[in-house]
């Protein structure tokens, strides 16, 4: 199965050094090693041996790529990598993967500046696969094993189960450190608890602070922490001002979409808001458009799932069911975007494609099997 951002990393590589994150046990270091054919050096920083030839600068020079992944472990490693493009270029390619925390350090001062092009990995979705499984046989997988490449290719319910569990440990009790000091780690297991069972559903945070003991602002942070460890991502509803969005109530999903409580429903719409995201990171990583995701509510309780907005502009209305085709709340909102964006109902179990009142109504694993990334 080929990988979205193959072309686009090979094509970046020649001209500058190339970051690569996202959730751990993504597929990051498989990636990396299938960019080229010909001779490639790969050094884990995890491993004490690649670490000393690191230091001692001990790769090939006539290889056509150097990873270094994890390099976030060594001790200043911006200003490291930095000193070695600005003496040696980009002869032989260097790529640079990690984990959320790469993505999280990349972000903290301009040392790298204008030196570096940066992309997220994400889960496999639909289109991904769409060469090898039915769109029905996608979606149902990833409902089902999530889209993280070992549980989903090996498709054994024990297997995904121990995985997920061993996976979601070793974030908390591993990465976790390395961002951010939070000792309590049943607190953040708990909320990690909470939040894949109120997946489509608001969240509050004075809520959730009463159930965990904890502030209101803690929890926020927390939340920030599993976002910026790839855990989960947060969806605010759309405004046309941008900071009152943020104040009010979010809703999250986990990019893990087999991690989420046993619902079908929650499944669904968590597969579909992966799918979205995925679109919107691959967009702002190769295009350099700046895009949100949003989802839609007013005071009468109409709600749409998700509202995609490229460089400012809302794009999509997306609705997702299993198989109810009620089509009022997406009429209800888009009528406020006139001709600027486009309605879509997604639904599971619809045998045809159908035009209600001026709505699209899709087979919701099939227009996912359109969504390139």
């Amino acid at each position: 199965m080929q990988r979205d951002l193959l072309e686009k990393i090979k094509s970046d590589l020649d001209h500058k050094l190339v970051l690569l994150s996202g959730p751990r046990q993504v597929g990051k270091t498989t990636l990396a090693k299938t960019i080229y054919s010909g001779t490639h050096e790969y050094f884990n920083m995890d491993n004490e041996e690649h670490r000393v030839l690191v230091k001692k600068m001990a790769w090939r020079r006539d290889c056509d790529l150097v990873v270094f992944d994890e390099l976030h472990k060594v001790k200043k490693w911006k200003s490291w990598i930095k000193g070695i493009y600005d003496t040696e270029g980009v002869r032989p390619r260097l790529l640079i993967t990690g984990s959320a925390r790469l993505d999280i350090y990349r972000k903290g001062g301009d040392s790298l500046a204008g030196r570096f092009f940066s992309y997220r990995l994400h889960p496999f979705s639909v289109a991904e696969v769409k060469e090898k499984y039915s769109p029905d046989e996608a979606l149902k997988h990833i409902m089902k094993f999530g889209g993280f490449p070992e549980p989903f290719i090996k498709a054994d319910e024990q297997v995904a189960k121990r995985w997920r569990r061993s996976h979601i440990d070793r974030i908390l009790h591993e990465d976790l450190f390395d961002i951010a000091a939070i000792h309590n780690i049943r607190g953040l297991e708990t909320l990690v608890e909470l939040l894949r069972n109120s997946v489509g559903s608001t969240i509050s945070y004075e809520s959730l602070s009463r159930d965990l003991q904890v502030s209101p602002h803690t929890v926020k942070q927390w939340i920030n922490v599993l976002e910026s460890l790839y855990v989960l991502f947060v969806v605010t509803p759309y405004s046309h001002n941008i900071a009152r969005s943020l104040l009010k109530q979010p809703k999250v999903y986990f990019y893990d979409t087999g991690f989420i409580k046993d619902d079908e429903g929650s499944r669904l719409e968590n597969a579909v808001a992966c799918a979205l995201m995925k679109r919107l990171h691959f967009l702002e990583d190769t295009m350099g458009e700046k895009c949100s995701l949003h989802y839609l509510r007013d005071k009468e309780k109409r709600e749409v799932d998700f509202l995609m907005v490229r460089d400012g502009k809302p794009e999509k209305l997306i609705e997702v069911k299993l198989a109810d085709t009620d089509i009022f709340s997406l009429k209800h909102f888009a009528g406020f975007f006139e001709d600027h964006a486009e309605a879509v109902l997604l639904v599971k179990n619809v045998k045809r494609e159908l035009l209600l009142n001026g709505i699209k109504v899709k087979k919701a694993s099939e227009w996912l099997s359109t969504l390139e990334a």
